[in-house]
């Protein structure tokens, strides 16, 4: 590599969260590839089949189609096109899943060293390209992704772990950012509503509703804040990831307006 690119955190991140996902799909039992997640209508093997697509069409691959009448669990167009990618593999065993996985991230690495991405706002590759993804948000959706699916496949068989990765770092920072919209937007709260946040492990933020009613995320917790919350990561990722409901007694401390602090962590779910 004769550049080093502005996105080579993402891209190391990346790495080493598609590298650790499979080491724990290597590692189970054929009964525990069956077992239902917290995704609806995902067992273990669909959540590992996801991520299978996913990386081969970030490798460059082809897209499958299969017809199939909408799931309950599918709620739109993109969904469908998710759902296409884990129809298209239900055939396959678990070993062959996981040698999609490691096959293709390792060919779309090999892409990235040999052609650096040096400029972060240039539309992605393929299809992410097509739905307006730039080459940032690609390089930084991807460890989010695989590592919020290691983590359900985790919470599926009983093996927690993985929480102090560089990549649980970086899934927290991104979904951190979301929480001005949902404050501001989903959640409607008033302009000059501000929550403090620490989520273990990570710098304090503030949570606010700015006086124009758009919401902010800006360093350090305010002492003016309406509420405070700390959470531990896995608390955090199960609430901004939609995977379970996660009430105030989750919370390693609760200050000030509980009322509030309670609504923020039931509407923070973020990802699809």
């Amino acid at each position: 590599m004769t550049d080093t690119s502005p996105l080579q955190h993402e891209i190391d991140v990346w790495w080493q969260a598609v590298n650790a996902f499979a080491d724990v799909l290597d590692g189970l039992s054929d009964d525990e590839w069956h077992l239902a997640t917290d995704l609806p209508g995902w067992d273990v093997h669909a959540v590992a089949a996801h991520t299978a697509h996913l990386e081969h069409l970030t490798a460059g691959g082809r897209h499958e189609d299969v017809t199939f009448e909408r799931p309950g669990h599918v709620r739109s167009d993109m969904g469908m096109f998710t759902e296409a990618g884990v129809l298209a593999r239900t055939d396959r065993t678990g070993a062959e899943l996981v040698d999609e996985i490691r096959t293709s991230a390792a060919k779309r690495r090999e892409h990235l060293a040999a052609e650096p991405p040096m400029d972060p706002d240039a539309p992605a590759i393929g299809l992410f390209g097509a739905i307006g993804w730039s080459t940032r948000t690609l390089l930084r959706n991807r460890p989010l992704d695989v590592w919020m699916h290691e983590q359900d496949v985790r919470r599926a068989v009983g093996r927690p772990g993985g929480l102090d990765s560089p990549a649980a770092a970086h899934v927290v920072d991104y979904l951190t950012e979301s929480l001005g919209y949902v404050l501001a937007k989903r959640l409607k709260e008033a302009p000059g509503t501000s929550v403090a946040l620490q989520v273990e492990g990570h710098e304090p933020v503030t949570v606010a509703v700015r006086d124009d009613g758009r919401g902010a995320v800006t360093p350090g917790a305010s002492d003016h804040a309406g509420a405070a919350l700390v959470l531990d990561r896995e608390a955090f990722i199960l609430a901004a990831g939609g995977r379970r409901p996660v009430g105030l007694d989750a919370a390693r401390t609760v200050e000030g307006d509980e009322e509030l602090a309670g609504r923020l962590l039931a509407g923070m779910g973020v990802t699809p």
